[in-house]
């Protein structure tokens, strides 16, 4: 069942690509994709059915459905440069992590950390307040809880790398 809830979110992120960028039917894929995100997990835990099969789609998921709302999002925004230069910073501390994790580990790393929760949950809002709070703001939060839990889970992966259960090594 968590399987099917994960792989309904790949469906929906593609099915963004044929609605209209903030239009109602954008908004309800959208938010109906993100809610698969938030219950799955949930869903494998109390039915026993948690899987790396699972966790590994799960990723492949989460990548889809952030690919997708940025090529729909992004070219219809008006982002200033300096979240664009803090954003591409935070993606290289990520970058270095995967690969840091890699040389380390031999393998990538999934850290299922608070931090790390929040800025995924503040990055799924963001479009939702577009037209509310000026994206200065909310791009400011979003980058400063994003940088500081890739920089969170920088110091994870080289200090406790496979025993700590914040990390899923795939």
């Amino acid at each position: 069942m968590a399987n099917c809830i994960t792989s309904a979110r790949i469906v929906l992120s593609l099915a963004m690509f044929f609605t209209e960028t903030f239009s109602g039917m954008f908004y309800a894929v959208y938010i109906a994709a993100g809610l698969t995100d938030m219950i799955d997990g949930s869903v494998a835990r109390k039915t026993g059915t948690e899987s790396e099969a699972g966790a590994k789609l799960d990723t492949v998921a989460d990548f889809v459905f952030v690919a997708v709302s940025m090529i729909r999002i992004l070219p219809c925004i008006d982002l200033p440069l300096w979240i664009w230069v803090w954003t591409g910073a935070a993606a290289l501390i990520k970058i270095i992590n995967a690969v840091s994790c890699f040389l380390i580990c031999r393998s990538f790393p999934a850290c299922h950390t608070k931090l790390n929760r929040a800025a995924g949950l503040l990055l799924f809002l963001l479009p939702l307040s577009l037209g509310l709070i000026d994206i200065r703001f909310t791009g400011s939060l979003v980058c400063a809880v994003a940088t500081s839990a890739a920089l969170q889970e920088g110091y994870l992966i080289r200090t406790a790398g496979k025993n700590n259960d914040n990390i899923n090594i795939m």
